[in-house]
């Protein structure tokens, strides 16, 4: 599968953005799919996950209940809406899927990634 994530940009701390992450190939619902970000010097590091029938969802400890996670699969997209923004979020956000089930942990096993968004919060 490849991948291909936009909507990232510049906004104001307390902001919102939709990333949009759209996929190839026919059999996407057979993918669980992810969110990561990454900052320069840092690894790259959870931000939520989905489960192929998107019943299930995971979020990383600092998201806090600011951030959903959704997909359309008849669509072969996953969305990240991110709400109340802070500086902190800055970052390189990457899409990624693995393909099956969740089994373990639903922060690791990603196979496939995308190019990554630039997502900057001002101040």
């Amino acid at each position: 599968v490849q991948l291909q994530a936009s909507g990232g940009g510049l906004v104001q701390a307390g902001g919102s953005l939709r990333l949009s992450c759209a996929a190839s190939g026919r059999t996407f619902s057979a993918y669980t799919m992810a969110w990561f970000h990454q900052t320069p010097g840092k690894e790259r590091e959870f931000v939520a996950s989905i489960s192929r029938s998107g019943g299930a969802t995971y979020y990383g400890d600092f998201v806090k209940g600011r951030f959903t996670i959704s997909r359309a699969n008849a669509e072969n997209m996953v969305y990240l809406q991110m709400n109340s923004l802070k500086p902190e979020d800055t970052a390189v956000y990457y899409c990624a899927a693995k393909f099956g089930a969740i089994i373990g942990s639903p922060r690791a096993g990603y196979d496939y990634w995308g190019q990554g968004t630039q997502v900057t919060v001002s101040s």
